[in-house]
């Protein structure tokens, strides 16, 4: 075991101590601290107002004035709580949110009812020094009331120049959006406000209850703490096995392994391996497993975390470290460059990325047929069962603990075979392995 440590700690060293892996390690709270710092700025929209000129063509005669007092006094408060509302109904972010609050510096230009439209649109294209020309606006006749004998509303066209900034569109249609409702609401001498009174409705913030007590839901907690965790996972054995695969192609191809061979068994170079990119990993977790900690405590928010779970975390990063990474090892020794390795390799990545693509169904129905047979096929059981326990249905303990089971034999059966591979195939030289040359190894050694 002396020998194994010694390897582990070479290993460990000569990974960690470099510039490589701490510009890894750090580049990713490093980019996630800018955004934080400096997103705001980059992507708000707070400093964001719509200057211009809008030319209308208002078959009507109804919708102008409106627009006209809309440009002028602004968004009423009731107006702009509709919008809000109705945009939230249907999914719009909080950029969209932000231009439709934004004050607009809009100029109306009038023209005939009978405007040619096609002259109407050589106008966006003509400059102008500090008003430029953001819209041309062609109503429809039937877009305040029915036209003879129709029985549906019409809107309008919207002509815009080449190249323009979307949230001015935006910015325009919100308020041709006012006016033409406006214009409806005076025609049928309805009042704007207490119409927009009864048909809003506030979203409410819901409230968790718990054996513990009570408290505001956080929303999307249930829904991202599932990925967090399988990220975590996914890292750390990636990380690891990447790592393995590298070093062991690196050392056979250019034969340094023949002199630790000279010095060590098989057994004990696999051995040593395993425990020192095992510590590499688990350091890089438990980095970003502290940042994300830190940042849940910062926004008060740590009391919400099964401190069960972080537990749970690193038993199966054991169990999917060991079966994953000691394949990856395996491959490694089986090839004789990267390119050989990542024909090996692709079956085992396919196998990491399987979680990913199940992680909306499981995390959403932790209880259905499939989140549990995938929380007991190993080893896509480690990424299962560990969706499963951080969502919002958590598993009985008797299956976790029987997931923990049949990953720690699929462990054994993984390394049992890994080793008797890793014993022959490091001084193989030659035409790659296919899985029949594979299994004659496992037999042979």
């Amino acid at each position: 075991m002396s020998k194994v440590w010694q390897i582990a700690a070479r290993e460990f060293v000569a990974t960690v101590f470099t510039k490589a892996f701490i510009i890894g390690l750090l580049i990713f709270p490093t980019i996630a601290a800018l955004t934080v710092a400096f997103g705001p700025r980059l992507f708000g929209n707070r400093d964001f107002s719509v200057t211009g000129q809008i030319a209308i063509i208002d078959p009507t005669g109804a919708v102008l004035p409106e627009l006209r007092t809309v440009v002028t006094t602004g968004r009423s408060d009731t107006a702009v709580a509709e919008l809000v509302e109705r945009a939230r109904a249907g999914g719009a972010g909080d950029a969209v949110l932000a231009v439709l609050r934004s004050m607009t510096k809009l100029t109306v230009a009038e023209r005939p009812a009978d405007a040619d439209v096609e002259r109407e649109k050589a106008w966006l294209n003509v400059s102008e020094p500090g008003m430029p020309h953001l819209a041309v606006v062609a109503m429809h006749r039937n877009a305040v009331e029915p036209n003879g004998g129709e029985s549906t509303l019409g809107s309008y066209d919207l002509f815009v120049p080449a190249g323009q900034d979307d949230r001015v569109e935006i910015a325009v249609q919100g308020a041709l959006r006012e006016a033409i409702i406006n214009a409806r609401m005076r025609a049928r001498d309805l009042d704007r406000a207490a119409t927009a009174a009864l048909v809003t409705v506030p979203r409410v913030r819901s409230v968790t209850v718990t054996t513990e007590g009570e408290r505001g839901t956080v929303g999307g907690l249930n829904f991202i703490l599932p990925v967090a965790f399988t990220f975590l996972l996914f890292m750390g054995v990636m990380g690891a096995g990447q790592g393995m695969l590298t070093t062991t192609v690196e050392e056979k191809s250019s034969r340094v392994i023949e002199v630790l061979l000279s010095a060590v068994s098989p057994l004990e170079l696999m051995g040593g391996k395993l425990l020192g990119h095992m510590g590499i990993s688990l350091l890089a977790m438990s980095l970003y497993l502290g940042l994300g900690l830190i940042t849940l405590a910062s926004f008060s928010l740590f009391g919400l975390i099964d401190l069960a779970l972080i537990g749970y975390l690193f038993v199966f990063f054991l169990i999917a470290f060991f079966t994953l990474g000691s394949l990856m090892m395996a491959a490694g020794a089986a090839v004789n460059d990267m390119r050989e390795a990542q024909q090996l390799m692709m079956p085992m990545t396919l196998v990491l990325i399987v979680p990913w693509m199940l992680w909306m169904p499981i995390s959403r129905n932790p209880d259905s047929v499939l989140a549990v047979v995938v929380s007991f096929l190993p080893p896509l059981n480690t990424f299962g069962m560990l969706m499963r326990l951080a969502s919002t249905s958590p598993p009985p303990a008797w299956q976790v603990w029987l997931s923990i089971a049949i990953g720690v034999a699929g462990v054994f059966g993984t390394v049992w075979v890994t080793a008797k591979v890793f014993r022959i195939g490091l001084l193989m030289f030659g035409k790659p392995p296919d899985f029949r040359t594979l299994v004659k190894w496992v037999r042979a050694a």
